[in-house]
């Protein structure tokens, strides 16, 4: 008789979206080669959350973005566990700008439980900076892809998710709000984020059958194996989109955030 492996409900895939499967840096050697780091927003910082540089895919050159929540516990408190203050949504901003004008496409893996709410963020201008990376980002004619491999948060994933196409590893998330912030809000109760995580509708499954994300990558220990899979659904998926105008990109990448 054959085995299936059970389905996740949502409560664990939240779990399992917060584990720390895979790692930014790993991900970053899995997909690309010849990766150089490029550092600081021009303005104020450089937010070790969020990596970003120049690599080559599959012999293309792209721009990639990643953010990373750690690996150490002071790794972790250094990025506040993927938290991105706003010079780091600068820094991204700044080398998607600069992609564009190189024409190089871009590519984002996102890792975040949201935008850090701290006063330094509110301080340097947080929400507009996301506002403003939001906006840009449907200005940009070159071919854009999002990828969320674990927590995708709120505002702070969507700042690197206004793109083409958004993908989801099997076992990540992608909401407004955290399931215990919304049990919050709605009951008054935290305790109550398992039946939050039910009704959300954040796991892959219920965002790709409501259209919000395009493709669900498939995971599992051999990392080696996921990143050749998913490397070769971005080399089709980026010429795909190179084969369009300009305008016929941002025109569809604006039609698919209307819809919403």
């Amino acid at each position: 008789m054959a085995l299936f492996r059970k389905e996740l409900t949502p409560a664990q895939v939240v779990k399992k979206a917060r584990e720390d499967r895979f790692g930014a840096r790993e991900l970053i050697d899995g997909l690309f080669d010849g990766f150089f780091e490029l550092h600081g927003d021009r303005f104020s910082g450089d937010d070790q959350s969020v990596i970003g540089g120049i690599a080559e895919l599959a012999g293309q050159p792209v721009t990639v973005i990643v953010i990373d929540k750690g690996d150490s516990l002071s790794d972790k408190l250094a990025k506040r566990n993927g938290s991105p203050e706003p010079d780091g949504y600068r820094k991204a901003l700044r080398l998607m700008q600069q992609a564009a004008k190189f024409k190089r496409p871009i590519i984002t893996l996102i890792n975040t439980p949201g935008a850090f709410p701290g006063k330094t963020a509110e301080d340097q201008g947080q929400g507009a900076v996301i506002a403003q990376s939001i906006l840009e980002s449907f200005k940009l004619p070159v071919p854009m892809i999002a990828v969320i491999y674990g927590e995708g948060g709120s505002g702070g994933a969507l700042a690197l998710a206004t793109t083409d196409q958004v993908w989801m590893f099997k076992n990540a998330t992608y909401s407004v709000l955290s399931p215990e912030g919304f049990a919050s809000i709605l009951w008054k109760d935290a305790k109550r984020s398992d039946e939050a995580a039910a009704i959300m509708g954040l796991t892959p499954d219920d965002l790709l059958a409501n259209h919000v994300v395009d493709q669900i990558i498939p995971e599992g220990r051999n990392h080696p194996r996921v990143f050749a899979n998913l490397k070769a659904m971005l080399v089709k998926e980026i010429t795909g989109l190179q084969a369009l105008s300009a305008s016929e990109l941002l025109a569809k990448r604006q039609a698919r955030f209307r819809i919403f």
